[in-house]
Order: C-alpha cells, then sequence, then structure tokens
C-alpha cells in the first residue's frame, strides 16, 4: 500500500514558507517537492481556507503563513489536509456472519481507535516551530539550487 505523504509534504512547505523572505510562488513550491503546481495550489488552497496560509495573486504574489509556526500544530495540518489514514492494516470483511471475525473487527476498531486518539493528542503537542528550530534558516540550504528564479 502506498503511503500518504501529503502531511509531510504540507508541513515541509509551511516551515519553508515561515523561513522564507516574502511569498513563494505555487512554481517555487512544486519545483521544490519536484511536484506539480496545480496540486500545489489544490492543496494550499485547504490550507488556506482553514486561515494557516494566505495567498496573493500577480507580480510579487505567493503564499505565506497567516499564522506563525509557534500557533501551527501537526494536529492543525493533519487535519487541514484532510486527515489521511494513519494506519496501513485494518479489519477484514471476508465473512462478516463468523463471530470470530467480528471479535477481531470490533478488538480492532477499539485498538486502533486508542491508537489514534493518542496520536493525534501527540500531535496536537508539536508546533511547527518546534520542527523548525534545527534549522535556523528552514533549511533553504538544501533546495537552493530549487527555488533559485
Amino acid at each position: 500500500m502506498r503511503q500518504d505523504s501529503r502531511l509531510s509534504r504540507m508541513l515541509h512547505v509551511l516551515i519553508h514558507i515561515g523561513q522564507h523572505d516574502g511569498a513563494m510562488t505555487s512554481e517555487m513550491i512544486a519545483k521544490m517537492l519536484d511536484a506539480n503546481p496545480v496540486v500545489i495550489r489544490r492543496t494550499m488552497a485547504g490550507l488556506r481556507e482553514e486561515g494557516y496560509v494566505v495567498s496573493v495573486k500577480g507580480h510579487g504574489g505567493g503564499w505565506t503563513l497567516a499564522r506563525p509556526l509557534e500557533e501551527l500544530t501537526l494536529l492543525d495540518i493533519y487535519r487541514a489536509v484532510g486527515e489521511p489514514s494513519i494506519f496501513a492494516v485494518g479489519p477484514a470483511y471476508d465473512m462478516p456472519g463468523c463471530l470470530i471475525e467480528q471479535a477481531v473487527n470490533a478488538t480492532l476498531k477499539d485498538v486502533f481507535r486508542e491508537a489514534e486518539d493518542l496520536l493525534r493528542k501527540r500531535f496536537a503537542g508539536v508546533t511547527l516551530a518546534d520542527v523548525a528550530k534545527d534549522f535556523p534558516n528552514g533549511g533553504a540550504e538544501v533546495h537552493r539550487e530549487r527555488l533559485a528564479p
């Protein structure tokens, strides 16, 4: 099963935006992530709707943070990107009449729900500033060639 990397990619982008001098265009972000600018705009639009980023059209426009990194948590961004599935494993529904399958599925659902609750709680306690603290310039040197106009 393919992993959903939207959360990781948007955290990456938001930290860069937060430490970038000026707005970052969808094209700059797409180049940095080796992605399509249309996909970037669509994903960033969800973050804009939640009030985490602002976009300005035209020359000198692009994406900027609406709130500082210290006010954005992993949980905020996780929710903004659509709360992707945390686990690649889950219940099976091959034999819905089987009492053992029903018991297994009920137990798995409870365990997964508890684990997801713990992870969401942990996400709520980590800000993007916490993640960025070891990168005083946002790791821009890694993407310098990709961010160059």
